[in-house]
């Protein structure tokens, strides 16, 4: 039996689940995106199947145009602030981790430095902090910019500001809140280490007003694909989101991300390697075919146009569907998702599909995995024995249902298989990640 359990987190990308037309299914909760007693029944049924983190993704942004489309795939037209949110389910939860995206890019250190801190403290040592700069124009209008700084900018800017975080999670000694009556003390003076910072982007002068968590830190989760973006995780990252479509490719990418973190006096083991895997299961292969079809039928043209070109940078909202995407109409590289760009152009090259094929098709990188909960296991299983990845970023076509049956039927598999714990043996994040708690800088200086 294998020592190296897998690592699990599921992803909430949309309260009705991961698909673009999954508010239309049946048995989704088209209403749940602002009911917390909703969101608490999913984040207990992840706890339930002993995942490791419970994590949502955001952007401080509605859409403002294009609503004939968005308004078939509401994508973040309806959400709650995510730290906010998490705070509400700590107290429904005991042991999972919590995580949450916050922009570098429409945020100050000190703030998303003392929202996780806080996070952390309520949680008892649940908070993980997922690091963005946030890749589309519409956030940007939101905090008086015409559009988004350009690629290598922003992410000069996150390197930066994460350093700025790490020193405020570092302004007090672990031991600096003594709370001594007898000598009337409530911390130790020396126990405080206030950050002088002067960047390119920020100046911060002063010490977070918050004991250090219980994890040190929170946990720094990244997912840029660029080479910046892989440098950024290399130097910071404790967990990564990753995009490949097969074990081959997420193999490569994996050896090539950690190979760089020896650079930067981290080990390997340093930091999780999360494969990004969209799920449909059936009690038959045919049954969670026929699953995922029905969801695909569900997809607006309006939508599949919209969402392939948003991600391709170009409008193709005027073309026919049953005909190839003209090659003039497409920019020669991507400021916005590298990874997502790459991909859509290298089926575009390879295949030449027509715009329909080409949007049924398309799934931002990922490939769904359709099947019995042997089969969902057994990929799985041979991406993690390939060390492809030390684990997986589930997302679930439509929810609760889709949660319900990974919980109920795959994790069991996974156990009976030695992948997967049999129950939680520690309280915080770091602990289900076998990531070690780090020392205060200060103290270790």
């Amino acid at each position: 039996m294998s020592q190296k359990k897998i690592s699990l987190a599921m992803l909430i990308g949309g309260a009705a689940g991961g698909h673009p037309a999954a508010w239309l299914h049946p048995k989704a909760n088209a209403k749940g995106a602002t009911d917390i007693a909703y969101f608490r029944s999913i984040a207990q049924t992840a706890e339930r199947g002993l995942f490791d983190l419970f994590f949502i993704a955001d952007t401080p942004a509605a859409r403002t145009d294009n609503l004939h489309a968005w308004s078939r795939f509401p994508m973040f037209m309806n959400s709650l602030e995510p730290v906010t949110l998490l705070t509400g389910l700590a107290g429904a939860t005991t042991n999972i981790g919590l995580g949450a995206t916050v922009s570098t890019s429409f945020s100050e250190p000190y703030n998303v430095a003392r929202m996780f801190a806080s996070l952390d403290h309520i949680s008892g040592g649940r908070a993980a902090w997922n690091v963005v700069t946030s890749a589309n124009d519409y956030a940007a209008r939101n905090f008086g910019h015409a559009m988004l700084p350009p690629h290598a900018e922003r992410y000069e800017k996150a390197g930066e500001f994460v350093d700025v975080v790490n020193k405020l999670w570092d302004s007090w000694d672990d031991d600096a809140f003594v709370r001594d009556r007898a000598r009337g003390l409530y911390f130790e003076p020396k126990g405080q280490h206030p950050v002088h910072h002067q960047g390119k982007f920020f100046k911060v002068d002063g010490a977070l007003n918050i004991a250090r968590s219980p994890q040190g830190k929170p946990v720094i989760i990244q997912a840029g694909a660029s080479d910046t973006g892989l440098e950024l995780a290399a130097r910071t990252a404790e967990i990564v989101f990753a995009s490949a479509s097969n074990p081959q490719d997420a193999k490569r990418s994996y050896d090539e991300l950690k190979g760089r973190m020896a650079k930067y006096g981290r080990h390997p083991d340093e930091m999780k390697i999360l494969a990004g895997i969209p799920v449909v299961i059936g009690s038959s292969q045919q049954e969670a075919e026929d699953k995922y079809q029905a969801l695909q039928e569900m997809i607006h043209p309006d939508v599949g146009r919209f969402r392939l070109g948003t991600d391709l940078e170009a409008d193709l909202s005027d073309l026919p569907l049953d005909e190839p995407i003209p090659k003039d109409r497409l920019p020669k590289s991507a400021n916005m998702h590298k990874a997502f760009f790459d991909g859509i152009m290298k089926i575009i090259n390879e295949e030449n599909p027509t715009l329909r094929q080409l949007y049924l098709r398309y799934e931002r990188g990922r490939k769904t995995i359709k099947g019995t909960p042997k089969h969902i296991a057994d990929v799985m299983e041979e991406w993690f024995a390939a060390g492809a990845a030390d684990g997986f970023m589930m997302q679930f076509s439509t929810l609760p249902e889709t949660l319900d049956d990974f919980v109920n039927h795959v994790i069991p598999e996974l156990q009976r298989r030695g992948l997967f714990r049999t129950q939680y043996t520690g309280s915080t994040l770091r602990e289900h990640l076998g990531l070690a708690r780090p020392a205060n800088a200060h103290a270790a200086a």
